[in-house]
Parts: structure tokens; sequence; C-alpha cells
């Protein structure tokens, strides 16, 4: 007896095919653009409340194939997923305490995947995060080399100052710094790999009098005042909500008075920091980010401005991810014969969800990503920031 759909899935009207595991198949709307293959009768009675951390788990987990292309897979699933589910979860999220061994668990099971991964779709400098756009056509390299030179306009970065790079990455920004605007950087990573490359890049641009790169907990820096400037780059994602206060204090313990605190990352699209997307956050901390949170921007900024900072501009570059997302998530899917000599089948299932599931979640405002940039002012009260923002697109 071949199987059935039931009922609630067979009055959907999706560009969508579902094939079972007995051969038999059912197109849910004409056209169809995306076929879910069904490998194990139980998911069934699971495709009737599409969960979408439940979905891509069965996918990471080879219970079921998703064929198509992955923007469209990602696009149609979310739209199967709200037509038989509530469109939020109003549950509070688990908190995770974060102390240093936890921290550096989560950032080597993510960043300590293989450099040669990252390579395949990330651009040359290997910057892990939002890029800035000038005009919507660019490459990703350039708007890469953009973003780095846009964070260095708003930090009003001098020859010669002192730059303290919070979740250094592999290292592009602190070169950019340095090579384009002659600064002297220290960067910080918990991550090995990270470091490795980091610095073998430091040393063939001769940068190595002007960057140092260290394995460092920002728990551990100075507290003496000796940066001019800060940046953090998608690094505050991983701190976790009850230790938000301590990182902004740390931030404002190590650059002196007068200078500049940069905060580029991701935040909440509701104020308790409660995720979105039917799931979709919670495939995220299961699979990819473990014990990352995302504060709301006005929790970041509370905090900043309790630590003695003062918040002087805010910037959404919510589109501009979207669009750096989509750039990765179509290099990967162009590179997945390389990629998987490269990672786990499991792994490379999970990044091909990952990187085309964000692109839609910063798409539909799910999520959003901000810079925020404080100073620290003068006892007197006083900072020397410009009058207007006009310096900064000349």
């Amino acid at each position: 007896m071949l199987a059935q759909l039931p009922p609630a899935l067979q009055s959907l009207h999706l560009p969508l095919r579902v094939k079972l595991w007995d051969g038999n198949q059912f197109d849910l709307g004409p056209s169809p653009q995306v076929t879910i293959l069904v490998k194990e009768p139980q998911l069934i009675t699971q495709l009737t409340h599409p969960n979408l951390n439940e979905l891509g788990s069965a996918f990471v987990e080879g219970k079921l194939e998703l064929e198509g292309d992955i923007g469209e897979v990602i696009r149609v699933c979310d739209e199967l997923s709200e037509a038989l589910l509530s469109d939020e979860d109003d549950t509070q999220p688990a908190r995770t305490a974060h102390d240093k061994a936890t921290d550096a668990e989560a950032i080597s099971y993510h960043y300590d995947l293989s450099n040669e991964f990252y390579q395949l779709w990330l651009d040359p400098d290997m910057a892990y995060s939002c890029a800035y756009f000038k005009e919507p056509d660019n490459t990703l390299a350039q708007a890469q080399q953009d973003k780095f030179d846009h964070l260095c306009r708003k930090l009003r970065l001098q020859a010669g100052d002192y730059l303290l790079d919070v979740g250094c990455g592999w290292g592009g920004l602190a070169r950019f710094a340095a090579r384009e605007y002659g600064a002297k950087v220290f960067g910080i990573t918990l991550s090995k790999e990270q470091l490795k490359l980091g610095r073998q890049r430091v040393k063939e641009e001769g940068l190595a009098d002007k960057v140092d790169l260290q394995i460092l907990d920002y728990r551990d820096l100075p507290q003496d005042g000796r940066f001019d400037k800060v940046v953090s780059v998608g690094m505050f994602e991983h701190v976790g909500h009850a230790n938000l206060e301590l990182y902004c204090q740390r931030l404002f313990g190590a650059v002196r008075e007068g200078g500049l605190v940069m905060n580029h990352g991701i935040t909440a699209k509701h104020v308790d920091g409660r995720p979105v997307g039917r799931g979709a956050g919670d495939f995220i901390d299961r699979y990819v980010f473990p014990h990352g949170e995302l504060p709301h921007i006005s929790m970041i900024s509370a905090r900043i401005c309790e630590a003695g900072l003062e918040v002087v501009d805010v910037e959404s570059l919510r589109l501009h991810y979207a669009k750096t997302l989509n750039h990765w998530s179509e290099n990967l899917e162009n590179q997945l014969h390389r990629a998987a000599a490269l990672v786990p089948e499991k792994t490379l299932r999970i990044w091909r969800l990952y990187l085309a599931g964000c692109a839609y979640a910063f798409s539909k405002g799910w999520i959003n990503l901000h810079q925020i940039l404080a100073v620290k002012p003068y006892a007197d009260g006083h900072h020397d920031l410009p009058w207007t923002r006009e310096d900064l697109y000349r």
C-alpha cells in the first residue's frame, strides 16, 4: 500500500514536491521548485508541524533530502512552516553561563573548523562579518575592503594610533588598519586556527612591526587605558547576556579618555532577545553557534552607556548582511565538491542551511546588524569628535 500525505499538507498550494520513501510523490502546487525527499515514515507527521529547527535537523542527520536552489529551499520551507505553525514562539530561551572554558570551546567548535573551508567562500582577506556595499553590484571583495575603511573612518583612525581589535579573526581588519592608516594594532582571538593563518599573513605583508595578534580572552584585557581606539567586529554575539556588562566594562577600561569604541555585531529583533523564525534560531544555537546569544540594540546600548561610554552614532547594516550572506552562500554552493573533501558531510549540510538561512533571516528582518560608535569622554565631559558626519563621506 502506497503512503499518503496528511490532509494538512494536501490542502497547501506551494511550489513544493514531496517524495516519499516508497517512490510515491505529491506536488503541493504547480511547477514545483523544491523537493523534500522523506526517507523515514515517521517524518511524515513532522511535516504537519514543520518547525524549521526540526526540518533542518532532519536534513543535517540525513533523514530527509532537500533538492533545488538552496535559497529557494529556505524560502519554500519557511512558507511551509508559516502555513502550518503560528508565526512566533514567545518561549523565553534558556540562558547559558559563559565562562572562559565554555566560550573557548564554542569558538573552537565554530572557527577552528578548517581555514581551507572558509577560504572557499569568503573574500580573499577572509572577512567573516557583514560587508559594506557602497553600490549594490559591488563585488564581495570590494565590499569587505569598504567595510574595513568604513570602520576606520568612523573611528577617525590616524597614523600612530594604537588600535585594539577584539575578535580579530584572520586579521584582515588589523592588517588594513596598519597598512592603509598607519595604525599600530593589537588583535585578540580565541581561535588557534585563525591565529595561525592571521600571523602568517601579517608576516607575508611585512607588517610584523605594526600588528600583534594573540590568543586572549576579552576578560583579560589590560585595564590601563592604553589603546586610542577599540573595534569589535562580530564578537559580542558570543559574550552572552549575563556578561554584556562585564564586556562593556572591559572595553571602557582598555581605551584612553577621549578614545573611541566601535561595536559591530548582530542584534535581536525582540527586546528580550528571544529567537525568531519558528525554530531557525534554535537550529543555529544547536549546530552553528553554541551558546551564542543576540541582545537587542537597546540592551547592548544600555550596557555600553552604563560602563561609562557615550553612544554617539548607530547605523543598521541589515540589508548589507543579507547581501553578504547571499554571496557567501552562492560561493559555497559553487564549491560543494571541494568543500566535501575538507569537512564531513554533516558539517557541510549545516553550513549550506546556515548561510542561506541567515541570508533569508536578515532579508526578512528577523535579525539585524548594528554598528554602534561610542566615546570615552574626558573628565569634564567633552570629546574630540567632529560636529557632523561629513568627514565620513568625503
